[in-house]
């Protein structure tokens, strides 16, 4: 696989979109090669296509329901697909609808095409590949409706003059059901210029990082302003992948077998177009209610195991909650002992394995529809990952439904990292490569850049998330190879010192590193030397050692027990009882040093008493937990706090003392800084 791909090449400048423009021939790429003639059966009527259905996007053949029958899986997805009534597949000149650019309406012959034609009909060529690896972020603009922000991206900057209120590219029924949505919701965020903006992106089909999203947890309405625009994006990227194949299926049908099949290339190997990334089953009950919301009343007669579906996902206070109530999901049973983040967070379904197809015919939402013919699948990285082992070890299991995904939605990343952010690598490494088994598709209507495995370089990533860190910026730079380049947003940071009780000092302490690769033995080699020294003959108790990761904590437990330190444990795998008794020996002084982990604090959020020394030994992710530590202080005379960081800390350090201390903390000759309100 390819390393390092960061942008569109110098070919992409005539997809600059100019306001009010969208008039583009189809591209052609330099020097496309062209596939062996022994990629592609001779009689394109060997398989038959999983979109063969012209009028209804669904599959009756006797064949295609041999293929779709080998691939039923043991999981929730596991349904027996209903054979679909004559209803269901009837033809409608409502699915033929014109397409919205500009406020106006165009026909199927018209010269304009949507980003979506544009995207994928495009001719990569190996030169382009080639040259994707030398592009750099090289433009900025400022981020409508966020302060101090701003996107910056690769290759030519296509946002300069761009008609954000255009809509370009959605589909005119989708656009007008979400303001009637909007309308009859009173939403206030609207036509945001904030949302517009984000659609905007979406709809240029870059990979794209938003790393500076108000969750809904913390009250914000950002959340839903960003999750409709990448729910429309996703359900206009369905309805036009069907309205290609019926067009073209119909086109078929009239001129037989003297047609030119290589004009009708527009289907990839499996079904599955979109797929959602989410960490908790509540937040999916969100996503997929206001999805099945926002997809317009022709679309949705009739929604299959919608009951089964709130068993599921949902919790108890969500049962008799209205379709279009959607802000009453936020209506959470406060317990005063807890933040009201956590509480809006965890109090819902927690749990954290889970997959569903969701599969769209005339009129009918299926949910729990199998993968492998569904059009949209929401999982966990966890359950994906571990379907894919399964694979891996078992030919019987496949995991091909991934080999088509032309745009992958990754939404609560911080929450994921809480998890484990190597499940979501590990998705990503097995998207778009070819299937493992014969598709149940009409070979000769797979697009070419799927026959030569090029599909990753067409796929879309998005990616949002409250904050960024090392490794969600590793899968963005390294993992997202689209063709069409990257955009991602910047932003600066007031900092959270201001939470800290006053009265408090916090000693930053800068340590030297050579490289990532040793800075966590730069880290532990200074706290070795520099730091325990100071505590290790104290009479003091009341010590708290705070760590970012469990394998820091590993660390430091093992130094600790080498050197016959008294010391009690709080971490993620910690018992429920062993959490108790270390708690109450803390309090009590019978152990000196407690060690505490930030995912703990995550799922947990325990008030540790009796902290009188705090040493963190690296920053946590989640600028609102800093405050949360340090306050745990407990006022005596003698209390401190002593912070551990390098340069390579700037993105977690930024969060927490401030943009412009940052910069100034990790380039400074002095290593030594004092806060104090």
């Amino acid at each position: 696989m390819m390393k390092s791909r960061t942008g569109p090449t110098t070919s992409n400048s005539k997809r600059k979109w100019k306001e009010g423009k969208s008039e583009k021939k189809v591209k052609q790429g330099k020097g496309g090669k062209k596939r062996k003639d022994t990629d592609v059966p001779e009689s394109h009527s060997m398989l038959i296509g999983h979109h063969d259905d012209v009028e209804g996007f669904e599959n009756e053949t006797p064949t295609s329901k041999i293929v779709e029958s080998q691939h039923q899986e043991d999981t929730d997805s596991g349904l027996a697909e209903d054979s679909d009534t004559e209803d269901n597949v009837e033809f409608s000149h409502s699915d033929e609808e014109d397409i919205k650019i500009n406020g106006q309406s165009t026909s199927e012959n018209s010269v304009h095409l949507s980003s979506f034609d544009l995207h994928l009909q495009h001719d990569l060529s190996k030169e382009e590949i080639e040259n994707q690896g030398n592009l750099k972020f090289n433009w900025e603009i400022p981020a409508t409706g966020m302060s101090n922000s701003k996107w910056i991206g690769t290759g030519e900057n296509f946002l300069e003059g761009l008609d954000i209120n255009s809509y370009d590219g959605l589909k005119e029924k989708l656009y007008e059901h979400w303001m009637d949505v909007y309308k009859s919701s009173g939403g206030k965020d609207i036509n945001s210029d904030k949302q517009k903006l984000f659609l905007s992106l979406c709809n240029s089909y870059r990979d794209i990082l938003h790393c500076s999203k108000r969750p809904f947890y913390l009250k914000g309405l950002e959340d839903t302003s960003i999750m409709d625009a990448y729910i429309m994006h996703s359900l206009n990227h369905v309805f036009r992948t069907r309205d290609c194949v019926k067009k073209n299926d119909a086109k078929l049908t009239k001129v037989g077998e003297t047609a030119d099949i290589d004009r009708f290339r527009d289907q990839g190997f499996t079904r599955p177009k979109v797929l959602i990334l989410l960490p908790l089953a509540s937040i999916v009950y969100r996503v997929v209610k206001r999805l099945i919301q926002l997809t317009p009343s022709v679309y949705k007669a009739n929604v299959e195991h919608m009951d089964r579906f709130a068993t599921k996902f949902g919790s108890e206070e969500h049962e008799g909650q209205k379709e279009n109530d959607l802000e009453a999901d936020d209506a959470k049973p406060q317990n005063l002992s807890k933040p009201s983040d956590f509480e809006a967070l965890f109090s819902g379904n927690n749990e954290d394995d889970f997959m569903m197809g969701i599969k769209f015919t005339r009129k009918t939402i299926k949910l729990f529809s199998d993968f492998h013919t569904s059009d949209i699948i929401v999982a966990s990285a966890l359950c994906l990952a571990n379907k894919i082992e399964e694979a891996g070890s078992n030919k019987d299991k496949d995991v091909d439904f991934l080999s088509s995904i032309e745009v992958l939605i990754i939404d609560h990343a911080d929450v994921i990292a809480m998890q484990n952010w190597s499940h979501v690598h590990t998705v990503i490494e097995h998207l778009n490569r070819l299937p493992s088994k014969q598709p149940g598709t009409n070979v000769m209507r797979i697009r070419p850049w799927y026959l030569d495995d090029y599909a990753r370089f067409y796929r879309q990533t998005i990616i949002m998330g409250c904050y960024s860190n090392p490794d969600i910026n590793a899968s963005f730079n390294h993992q997202c190879f689209n063709y069409e380049g990257k955009v991602k947003l910047i932003s600066e940071y007031k900092g959270v010192l201001h939470k800290v009780l006053p009265q408090i000092r916090q000693i930053y302490e800068r340590f030297d590193v050579d490289s990532i690769v040793d800075a966590d033995d730069a880290r532990f080699e200074y706290f070795v030397k520099k730091v325990f020294p100071r505590i290790k003959d104290s009479d003091q108790g009341g010590i708290m050692l705070f760590t970012n990761s469990y394998f820091e904590f590993i660390r430091i437990r093992n130094f600790l027990k080498s050197q016959n330190a008294s010391f009690c444990l709080l971490g993620e795998y910690t018992t429920q009882s062993d959490i108790s008794r270390a708690r109450l020996w803390f309090y009590e002084g019978t152990r000196k040093i407690m060690l505490y982990t930030e995912r703990s604090h995550f799922y947990h959020r325990y008030k540790i008493r009796g902290v009188q020394n705090l040493i963190i030994y690296s920053l946590p992710e989640r600028k609102e937990f800093y405050p949360e530590i340090v306050n745990m202080l407990d006022g005596s005379d003698n209390m401190a706090c002593t912070v551990l960081f390098s340069f390579l800390d700037k993105l977690r350090l930024e969060r927490i003392v401030g943009t412009a201390p940052a910069k100034r903390m990790v380039a400074a000759k002095k290593g030594v800084f004092v806060f104090c309100d």
